[in-house]
């Protein structure tokens, strides 16, 4: 008989069960009606997004350190993460008495630092260096082995993938309408979508696995193309949950063997996830969380009338960061633009642009003019969100019509990143 995938690669995910039991929530399996009829298949969420912490991460991080000896965990444990896994280190710290310590990046959203002090209770101090993951895990790792700790990784251990893979033995058996289809995974590091990609390929072999990363930062995509994990030069940052530069050595492999395909979705349509789950089901997800239900709209075809589930992975969301998130979102739909126009300096001529040019549902949403002595004309930024995305192309048209000298301004450009 051969080795199942869990036994192949030394996985002991019932017993990580046992482990947490009366420590982490059963998390609902929710069948959500108009993403259903959206799609034209039965989806279903399982939201992770309330579990304790707000996101799964408290089963790897407390399955971990939970198995350490009490020798061990007395000289204390350390981690570095973008937010998830620190709440999930530091509620496992103040549970089992031990004293940790969280490196997480100088970027962290205020409210995940204020989350994880609140888990910690007093058995956690935070320190803040670096810009990315990347960074603090390094920093992290170097104190651990100047003071003798234990580090406690976000991802590439076999007792934290196990945690996480506690998630698949809860979705089978919830879910009872037949098979499930296809399930849509995030990945940043890895470790959730081997530990239950791993689960999932040996008790529902059927299933198509759909690993979900960020456009801009997909190391899962990267090590496939290479064969081996490969480490990133530069990633956008935005989906802070799962921007990694470099996928886990444990955890490729495990994702190597049991993903059927890995969908990159752009941060653009994960911004426009988060706000539809808001507005149509009053669901609250951090940008890693909205990353499998995005994926989605590019599975459109194969999913009709399939069972679906995705898992919703946290909602650790900055209510600071609704402004980028609503700005970012109208870009990729379309409905906002940039643009730099050389207004003649006379008199009336941005009246005479609003009158003439600008469509009765145009609405200019950024200004930014300054009129130079001796010159025939003066460039000014001018931000246009649109109504529809048809409206664009008579925009241009009636811009080009009057005269205008202007230039569309590409807002993923370098010039674009620092001015928008």
């Amino acid at each position: 008989m051969s080795q199942t995938h869990t036994e192949a690669f030394g996985l002991h995910i019932e017993e990580a069960r046992k482990r947490l039991k009366g420590i982490v929530e059963e998390t609902p399996l929710q069948y959500i009606h108009s993403l259903s009829q959206q799609f034209g298949a039965n989806i279903y969420l399982k939201r992770e997004d309330l579990q304790v912490v707000r996101s799964y991460k408290l089963r790897g991080a407390y399955n971990m350190i939970s198995s350490l000896d009490r020798p061990v965990l007395d000289k204390g444990v350390v981690c570095a993460s973008a937010g998830n896994h620190a709440q999930g280190f530091a509620y496992s710290c103040n549970r089992l008495q031990v004293n940790g310590v969280v490196f997480m990046p100088k970027i962290t959203p205020r409210q995940k630092i204020k989350q994880t002090k609140m888990f910690g209770n007093g058995f956690v101090k935070i320190v803040l260096t670096g810009d990315t993951f990347d960074d603090c895990a390094e920093a992290a790792k170097e104190y651990t082995r100047l003071h003798g700790m234990t580090f406690i990784p976000p991802f590439d251990d076999p007792r934290i993938i196990e945690g996480q893979g506690t998630i698949a033995l809860e979705i089978l058996e919830q879910f009872t309408e037949g098979a499930i289809d296809y399930l849509f995974i995030p990945v940043g590091g890895g470790g959730l979508c081997s530990g239950v990609g791993a689960w999932m390929k040996d008790h529902s072999p059927a299933t198509q696995l759909i690993a979900v990363e960020p456009e801009g930062a997909p190391s899962l995509k990267a090590a496939m193309r290479a064969g081996h994990p490969v480490t990133l030069v530069h990633i956008d940052k935005f989906i802070d949950g799962a921007a990694v530069k470099r996928i886990g050595d444990l955890t490729y492999p495990v994702c190597a063997k049991v993903v059927d395909d890995v969908c990159l979705v752009p941060e653009g349509e994960v911004c426009t996830t988060i706000l539809k789950l808001y507005n149509e089901n009053a669901i609250v997800v951090e940008p890693a969380g909205a990353l499998s239900i995005s994926a989605l709209n590019h599975y459109a075809e194969q999913i009709k009338g399939k069972n679906v589930v995705c898992i919703v992975s946290g909602s650790n969301n900055d209510i600071d960061r609704m402004q980028e998130i609503k700005e970012r979102s109208l870009i990729f739909e379309r409905l906002k633009h940039y643009f730099v126009i050389r207004f003649p300096q006379r008199a009336n001529a941005l009246k005479d642009f609003v009158n003439k040019v600008l469509g009765e549902r145009d609405d200019i949403v950024r200004f930014e003019y300054m009129k130079k002595n001796e010159k025939e004309s003066g460039p000014a930024l001018v931000g246009i969100e649109l109504e529809t995305v048809e409206d664009y192309n008579k925009l241009i048209n009636r811009m080009t019509e009057y005269g205008l000298d202007f230039n569309v301004l590409d807002p993923d450009s370098d010039l674009g990143r620092y001015i928008v």
